[in-house]
């Protein structure tokens, strides 16, 4: 997984804020979904969102965004607020989506799909490093999206948000579905895009996955953070954590 361009320097971005999620609220129609979400991620930083299904970690991402609909207390990206931005504008301070359906082009080839998507800052990956990073997908390049595999499939949906330029990657369920080789492969992209700077938000079910790539994670249960687990306190934290995610 050779990368030429230089790795950007994550300890000169140690404790430089990037997103800052307060007291947010969120509801699609008239239900009321996040009940005052908190939570912070520093530049470089890998953090999940964990918790049971409908516990509103994918309504977080999304709110993030402005993909709900109303939504009510703070969203900080890089000293801007967000909360009363369009989608379209929230995107341009340099964010990239992965939403858990891929939303992959079923008609048009991998490399068609992979130049779809508009920048929305400088600094994106070629294509040329992006298949040095998804070999798979360079030998796919040719193939329509409904010929490729899951595992392809969420290749190039992780692949084409890197080509926009956006450094803050929200990425939801990536590992959902997938054989485990696969799961591997993202597991090490992941850390890749870490050493180059990039900061990442994880929704996730598969807290195996998970768990060795986060700096933080962040526990999700009726719209709420209910806990909080850094790296350092995982072990001492299982326990707990089992019990509110049922694994």
């Amino acid at each position: 997984m050779s990368i030429r361009r230089p790795l950007m320097d994550n300890a000169s971005h140690a404790g430089i804020e990037l997103l800052r999620v307060t007291d947010l609220h969120a509801f699609y129609g008239e239900s009321h979904i996040l009940h005052g979400i908190d939570f912070v991620v520093n530049r470089g930083e890998v953090v999940t969102l964990l918790g049971r299904n409908g516990a509103g970690r994918t309504t977080t991402l999304r709110a993030i965004l402005g993909l709900t609909g109303k939504r009510a207390g703070s969203i900080m990206i890089n000293g801007r607020e967000s909360i009363g931005m369009a989608t379209h504008e929230i995107a341009h301070l340099g964010i990239g989506y992965c939403p858990e359906e891929r939303g992959i082009f079923a008609s048009l080839s991998a490399e068609e799909n992979l130049l779809l998507p508009p920048a929305v800052a400088s600094g994106g990956m070629s294509v040329d490093e992006i298949y040095a990073m998804f070999p798979n997908l360079k030998e796919r390049r040719a193939s329509p999206g409904m010929r490729l595999s899951g595992g392809e499939q969420q290749m190039l949906a992780i692949a084409r948000i890197l080509r926009t330029g956006a450094k803050l990657l929200l990425l939801d369920e990536i590992s959902e579905g997938l054989a485990p080789v696969i799961v591997q492969t993202l597991g090490r992209v992941i850390r890749t895009l870490k050493e180059r700077g990039y900061t990442i938000i994880i929704v996730e079910q598969n807290f195996r996955f998970a768990a060795p790539l986060a700096d933080r994670h962040y526990v999700i249960e009726h719209g709420r953070i209910v806990e909080t687990v850094t790296m350092a306190e995982l072990d001492k934290k299982m326990d707990r954590l089992h019990v509110l995610l049922g694994v």
